[in-house]
């Protein structure tokens, strides 16, 4: 069953699975109380992108059960809008994040043959006829299934050829594929892309390192030179706490991150790219991409949830400006 009929074209488009996720605050095998929210890399874009005021649009396959009701309902109270394909025959993916210690938290997938890994190059086909000004896209998705790599492949391609910005997040997830695996899939991928993502030990899923002993830095400088050649515009290198770097044909952009309380690193780098994207929305440079991608990783990791503590546009000004421990009244 699909739901997609008359939806207007979007500023942004992204496909993937979403997953509920169970939240705990300390070990699972102790046991104790869950909290139940929405997971997925693209759903936590499409739905921080919508927040800064910009029109998104999240598709993808979901159960014939409460989890997939659930995950709807909270991207539609998001103002996300939802182009789902619904699979009665296969549950809706499920996750465990065990927050282990203050420092560690671990994933539990439970998505094996789920609805969201049967997404097509004909739901891909379906989303991309709606329009877009840009597509992002993950390599988690291409991970899920053959199926799911085909509709990534055909969405990427489609969408380069019809001129729209495509936005591919490398995104390595180690309990879904090898390294291996990934770099035979994302390297030809990556030439379909106008903006490549990848954090700084992900580069070398999508292009060649250079022989020799070079130190990290000119590593980098070396792979993003080769996307950069293949026609990739922009290579964004997120760091984590050491900030981001943008490297173009015109140069190299660098910024900090925001210094802000971690409390909960999961989400930061979908928060990053969606900020990244949204101030590429706006007409900002380089410059005032990195800069918004910063604040919204800062966001991330300075409240609770994958996407729950993100902020709206006027928001924004609230790290970066106030002191640390302000209380506004």
């Amino acid at each position: 069953m699909t739901a997609d009929a008359g939806l207007p074209g979007v500023d942004l488009l992204t496909f993937g699975e979403s997953m509920v996720s169970l939240r705990s605050t300390g070990p699972l095998s102790a046991g104790g109380a869950l909290a139940m929210h929405v997971a997925g890399a693209e759903s936590n874009v499409a739905a921080a992108v919508a927040r800064l005021g910009h029109t998104a649009r999240w598709a993808g396959v979901v159960g014939g059960d409460p989890h997939g009701e659930f995950i709807l309902r909270q991207l539609r109270a998001e103002g996300v809008q939802v182009q789902q394909r619904e699979d009665p025959s296969r549950p809706t993916g499920v996750m465990f994040l065990e927050q282990r210690t203050a420092d560690v938290t671990r994933a539990f997938y439970y998505r094996s043959g789920s609805a969201g890994s049967t997404l097509s190059r004909e739901d891909a086909d379906r989303a991309l006829q709606q329009g877009a000004r840009i597509l992002h896209l993950t390599g988690i998705t291409a991970a899920l299934s053959p199926e799911s790599r085909k509709a990534v492949e055909f969405a990427a391609e489609r969408a380069a050829a019809d001129g729209l910005v495509v936005s591919l997040d490398v995104n390595y997830r180690s309990k879904l594929w090898s390294r291996s695996e990934a770099r035979e899939a994302l390297t030809p991928l990556a030439r379909h892309a106008t903006i490549l993502i990848a954090s700084d030990d992900e580069l070398d899923l999508v292009a060649i390192p250079p022989d020799g002993s070079q130190d990290p830095e000119m590593q980098e400088v070396a792979m993003a030179g080769q996307l950069l050649g293949l026609g990739v515009r922009e290579v964004v290198v997120k760091r984590g706490a050491a900030g981001a770097c943008v490297h173009t044909r015109d140069g190299r952009w660098e910024a900090p991150a925001v210094p802000v309380t971690s409390i909960d690193t999961v989400g930061a780098g979908d928060a990053f790219t969606a900020g990244y994207l949204s101030a590429l929305l706006d007409g900002e440079d380089v410059a005032g991409r990195l800069q918004r991608g910063a604040l919204m990783g800062a966001f991330a990791v300075s409240t609770a949830g994958d996407w729950e503590g993100l902020p709206r546009r006027a928001e924004l000004a609230l790290l970066g400006t106030t002191p640390s421990g302000t209380t506004q009244r």
